[in-house]
């Protein structure tokens, strides 16, 4: 599967180019730029590569405190010179039927034309910089050759005008330190994009709520951040990283907003090779930011199709939140210039405590690029990867599980596992696993709760048990003391389930036949061959003719269920020196466990 063409990329990059510049009208000396009125052309913004000229034919100001040429001047991106008017903007109604903006736009030096036209922008009811209502009853956008793209209304209610100049400390926040709502009931009615290589409908959008609170650095601090950083390419200084990374912990802890619901999009076009792709997206919810806390993404029916090629469809993929608290408070805490040494000091404390990931209704039909005219095709019901209690940069409680994992086996495969299992007649295999551990502070253990793979039709084993002295110290910052950690844990106790849903049966159909027999003959002979050789192993173990016993039943299908158990007769458990000693000799074991097992 190919993606879009560079072309198409960078056609849609000047279509995005061109939306951006409509929603974020250039704010005058702070942006190194100047906009001008009538289709004067500006100055080239060394930021976009773009110069643009801004035409506002009419503004009908009722009962406004600003005069019409301030809002002219505004409303053409000149606000760091009339921020305060803005700021304390009172008007019953702000009526502007048409703003077109003009841009020229060099990507890769290639210079390319862009018209974007907002029409019918209209404030109502407005008070001291905060406006009960605002909107835009669409906007469009002309890139001649290179595409063309509308979109349908835009709205907000409440929306705090003031609020947003001075989070970007255009205007004095005054002693404004909390949260303060920014707008309420956004919505965005959507359009659609075109290009030669694509065309996208984009769904609808919607947010009942956002907050946000005046940042620590103005918005000249960041854009003459943002240049110093570009002048100093790969090779930034500490002072640069450290002012960096101290405004992105203040961004993340300065924002709040409900959840936010978006209708998807559908796009088609050609790849690289002229072959057709969809690529669409049914919908998206993001869940509400918090201080310190990155949001949850839900993606619902991922789709690409590439026509004689492949495809990938997806029903639900989940990105669980991003508690950043731990990068945060170590950012806080360090100095002004953060070198290499800082980092690498401080690289766990980096690392945000991740929930986890999720996806469900997998299909994949794809060409392996492993092996010429063969495919990969495959299904997965559900996966799920469950994160929490980090410890360090470390989660201590992981879950994940997966199930229906349907593979077709390839005919043709070099891999002995897999011939093995085609020779024994399966074609298809429907698994699943489970991972289950966590961390006990208290008693310092590690619960395996469960670890487990299960085929469909063949056999379900599981494995479950204690580990003990599984200290602190074990997910620690001092690599060598962590180390200490690890070799003094030992295992206490461990308990193994089999079941047997079809596998043996497959096995023994395979042996009997390459011997000229049948199952039923073979069954008991292999029962007793498995449980003489247990018996064996364990020899001199009270246990043995137990566990010999469990097993014969087992295999010899009387019992379709096995279950085998082992506890260390002494505290902690077996350590690190006995496995190591169980490689020359593994019946030094046997003395220092109770091995009980039961089949039914």
């Amino acid at each position: 599967m190919t993606p879009f063409s560079t072309k198409s990329g960078q056609r849609l990059a000047i279509l995005a180019t061109a939306c951006l510049l409509s929603v974020t009208l250039p704010t005058g000396g702070a942006w190194a730029q100047k906009v001008k009125n009538k289709g004067t052309p500006a100055t080239q913004t060394a930021a976009t590569s773009s110069e643009i000229s801004v035409d506002i034919p009419t503004i009908d100001a009722v009962g406004s405190n600003v005069d019409e040429a301030t809002l002219r001047a505004i409303f053409s991106g000149d606000l760091v010179d009339n921020a305060d008017a803005l700021a304390g903007l009172t008007a019953d109604n702000i009526t502007i039927p048409e703003i077109t903006l003009s841009a020229t736009t060099t990507i890769d030096g290639e210079a390319s034309e862009a018209t974007v036209t907002l029409s019918d922008l209209v404030l109502s009811d407005i008070t001291d910089g905060t406006a009960a209502s605002v909107s835009l009853s669409g906007m469009s956008i002309r890139a001649g050759d290179n595409g063309s793209a509308e979109f349908g209304t835009l709205a907000a209610s409440s929306f705090n005008i003031a609020g947003v100049l001075g989070i970007y400390g255009l205007v004095d926040p005054a002693s404004q330190t909390d949260l303060e709502t920014i707008y309420t009931d956004f919505s965005f009615a959507g359009g659609t994009l075109e290009s030669p290589e694509a065309s996208c409908t984009i769904g609808a959008m919607s947010a009942a709520e956002f907050k946000a609170r005046p940042l620590n650095y103005s918005f000249g601090e960041i854009i003459t951040l943002a240049e110093s950083l570009e002048s100093s390419g790969s090779d930034p200084s500490p002072e640069q990283v450290g002012k960096l990374l101290h405004l992105y912990a203040d961004m993340f802890t300065a924002f709040e907003s409900a959840p936010a619901e978006f209708g998807g999009f559908d796009c088609s076009g050609i790849d690289d090779e002229g072959k057709a792709i969809d690529f669409s997206i049914a919908g998206m919810t993001m869940g509400g930011m918090r201080p310190g806390v990155y949001p949850s993404i839900s993606l619902d029916g991922l789709n690409i199709e590439v026509q004689g090629d492949g495809s990938v469809q997806v029903g639900n993929i989940t990105f669980k939140e991003m508690d950043l608290s731990s990068p945060i408070a170590a950012i806080q805490a360090a100095p002004a210039a953060i070198d290499e040494d800082w980092l690498e000091a401080n690289a766990r404390a980096l690392i945000p405590a991740f929930a986890g990931f999720s996806f469900g209704d997998v299909a994949v039909d794809v060409p392996d690029p492993e092996a010429d005219g063969e495919r990969i095709k495959a299904t997965i019901g559900a996966f799920d990867l469950s994160l929490a209690d980090y410890l360090n940069g470390i989660p201590t409680d992981i879950l994940t599980t997966a199930s229906n994992i349907l593979v077709d086996l390839p005919e043709d495969t070099d891999d002995e596992q897999l011939r093995q299992l085609i020779d024994l007649g399966v074609t298809s295999i429907d698994a699943g696993f489970t991972i289950d551990a966590s961390w006990n502070e208290a008693d310092n253990t590690i619960a395996i709760d469960d670890i487990s793979v299960t085929g469909a039709n063949l056999a379900t084993v599981k494995l479950a048990g204690t580990i003990a002295n599984a200290t602190e110290a074990l997910f620690g910052l001092d690599e060598n003391a962590a180390l200490a950690a690890a070799m003094g844990v030992a295992i206490s106790n461990l308990k193994l389930d089999v079941t047997d849903t079809g596998l043996s049966d497959i096995i023994l159909a395979r042996v009997a036949a390459e011997q000229g027999s049948d199952p039923a003959t073979m069954r008991p002979v292999f029962a007793g061959l498995a449980e003489g050789t247990v018996i064996g192993l364990l020899a001199g173990a009270a246990e043995a003719q137990k566990v010999g016993a469990a097993i014969n039943s087992f295999v010899s299908g009387n019992a379709k269920y096995l279950t085998i158990e082992m506890t260390a007769k002494e505290p902690p458990g077996l350590g690190l020196m006995d496995f190591m000693a169980a490689e020359d000799d593994p019946t030094v074991l046997i003395g220092k466990v109770t091995i009980d097992a039961s089949a039914k």
